[in-house]
This record gives structure tokens, sequence and C-alpha cells, in this order.
């Protein structure tokens, strides 16, 4: 690979860090803001935990996807799932976005990234409706874990991405039992800790 290409995706990574300081409207356990970047980690994460349980899929597919889903936000943020009604330019501006973000990459690498981000938003493919359902389902089991502002709206996470949970019997099972720890949220219980291996 020559020194240029290699430079370019240097300056690519350097401009992609920004997603590690993008906030989003849920909190970790502490009480600290969630990152873009942390909740992509843990999308992947979730890719590879339960990836076994998805035959025919393509397992690197559904991590680059993962990695790839929410990397436009770079530029200009997230848009929290209760407000994305009022914006329904998201996808188009995410997509330009993205575009901005990947503008000094090689050719064939820039397109792949772009091409992986248009399978994801169009749902166009088994591993794209995989992520979006494994997006769904990371972000509402933070709201779940998370120490959250008094006013948190959990009854929105009730209904909060059905149309791709309800698309395989593995999602559907996990956001059963997620389900079951938002509400408890939302009576003012805590979610059960984990249970030590082997119980």
């Amino acid at each position: 690979m020559h020194t240029e290409t290699l430079q370019s995706r240097l300056a690519f990574l350097r401009e992609a860090e920004k997603l590690k300081d993008v906030l989003r409207s849920g909190h970790t356990s502490s009480g600290r803001p969630e990152s873009t970047a942390e909740h992509t980690w843990r999308l992947c994460l979730m890719a590879l935990v339960f990836g076994d349980s998805l035959p025919g899929l393509d397992p690197l597919k559904l991590l680059q996807m993962c990695v790839v889903h929410d990397l436009g936000e770079a530029i200009h943020g997230d848009i929290p799932a209760i407000h994305q009604g009022a914006h329904p330019d998201k996808g188009a501006r995410e997509r330009e976005d993205l575009r901005q973000l990947t503008r000094m990459l090689d050719t064939p690498l820039r397109e792949r990234i772009l091409s992986l981000w248009d399978e994801y938003e169009q749902a166009a493919s088994p591993e794209a409706q995989a992520v979006k359902a494994l997006d769904k389902l990371e972000t509402i089991l933070q709201h779940t874990q998370g120490r959250n502002p008094a006013d948190f709206d959990y009854a929105f996470n009730l209904a909060y991405g059905r149309k791709y949970t309800d698309s395989h019997p593995l999602f559907s099972t996990l956001r059963t039992l997620i389900d079951a720890d938002t509400t408890r949220r939302m009576v003012g219980e805590q979610s059960p800790k984990p249970h030590p291996r082997g119980t």
C-alpha cells in the first residue's frame, strides 16, 4: 500500500475520533453521558455474542455494518430516537456527513463504507436488518442500565424499534427480556444484577 494511501487513512481515523465526543441521550451506569462510540462498541459486541444464533449471516459484514452505522454522527452529532420525528431529513444528512468524513479516503474504501451505510440505512439485506434490530436492543438495554434523569421516558422504549426487533425469534426473545427490565425501571425498581457464571 502506498504511503499516500496510508496517510489518507490515518487522516480519516483522526477525523473519526470525534465520534468519541458525540454524546447520546442515554447514560452509563455511573451516570456519565454515553458517547456514540461507546454505543457502537457494545453494538459490535452484541453482534459477536449473538452471531452464533444468526446462521446464514456473514459475521464480518455484521461487524463492519455495526462500525459504520452511526459514523456520520461524528460531524453533526446524534439525534435521540424520541426526537427523530422532527428531523425527517436525518438519513440524508447523516449520509452527507459520512461522505464528508470519508472524503480523504481512497475511492475503493470510501465506496465500501458508503455502500455498507446505504445497505444498513435501507435495511436491504439480512445483515442490515439484524444490525437494525441489535441497534435498537443495545439502545434500550443501555437505558435499563443507565443512571438516567428522573424524567427519563422509559415508556417510549417499550414501542421503540419493534419493526426490527420482531423480525427474528432471537431478537423478539431478547426484546421480551429487556422490556421486563424497562418495566421495572418505570416502576422504580433496579434492573437485576448479572448472574454469576454457571448459575
